[in-house]
């Protein structure tokens, strides 16, 4: 069987919440909030925080995790995991986003098995349809388009489809930021140019739709909502103190 990495990127200096990583949530830094729920996957061989900040590395050293640090000069979390996943000699390599702290174990598993299953994909997401149809307009929140494969024919900060006064609403999906890619495909990736389409939306998954590469989307029954400003952490917060917060998720597996 294939082996698979899972790659959390983390950065101290986000423009709308600096320190974001060891922002305490409910008593627990959000980054460890995802760290313990990668840790249930099964599917994972190894799982690494790569961050080029001190703070962030001392933090998850001190929580038992496996720390990679990296160049200051990435531009994003993609470039900072396929810096990770050169000097890791896994087949698949998972990106998980370090500020979704409700993160689903079994979601990593279906993304992993599915590159297990398809020799031929390269690159795997995932969906959700919105929960609060109010966010659906929102720039922040990233919508997709699927053909009947269940592979993205879009990505955009703007409601897609558009409803053009039809008597039923179309289901919009919410894409969420969790990425499968073949390693070496990954690699690749990354070495890319931009193109007007990513530029426009500022979503580099558009680059490897602009160059021809299909990119599966799992749909799953509900997402994990990301922590991008201090509102969200205020949000997630009463979330978990009510009871609302992570499902259930299994023991973590032999790596963790």
């Amino acid at each position: 069987m294939a082996s698979a990495i899972g790659i959390i990127p983390a950065r101290w200096d986000s423009s709308r919440f600096p320190g974001k990583p060891l922002h305490e949530i409910a008593g627990k830094p959000l980054l460890l909030y995802v760290w313990e729920r990668c840790r249930r996957a099964r599917t994972l061989d190894a799982l690494v925080i790569a961050t080029d900040d001190m703070r962030i590395a001392r933090a998850a050293f001190d929580w038992g995790a496996e720390v990679a640090l990296t160049s200051r000069r990435h531009r994003s979390g993609t470039d900072r995991v396929a810096e990770v996943a050169e000097k890791w000699p896994a087949s698949h390599v998972i990106n998980i986003q370090g500020d979704e702290p409700l993160v689903d174990p079994r979601l990593i598993d279906r993304i992993v098995s599915s590159l297990d299953r398809e020799r031929k994909l390269q690159m795997i997401t995932a969906a959700h349809r919105f929960e609060n149809e109010n966010d659906v307009a929102s720039e922040h929140q990233v919508k997709v388009v699927l053909d009947r494969n269940k592979d993205a024919l879009y990505f955009s900060r703007s409601p897609i489809p558009s409803n053009r006064g039809h008597a039923s609403a179309p289901h919009y999906l919410r894409h969420q930021g969790i990425y499968g890619y073949r390693r070496d495909f990954l690699l690749q990736f990354v070495r890319w140019k931009s193109g007007p389409l990513e530029q426009a939306e500022s979503l580099e998954q558009l680059r490897a739709l602009e160059n021809g590469v299909k990119i599966r989307v799992v749909v799953t029954g509900r997402g994990s909502p990301g922590v991008d400003t201090l509102e969200d952490a205020e949000r997630m917060e009463r979330q978990l103190l009510s009871g609302r917060g992570p499902v259930a998720t299994r023991k973590p597996s032999a790596h963790a």
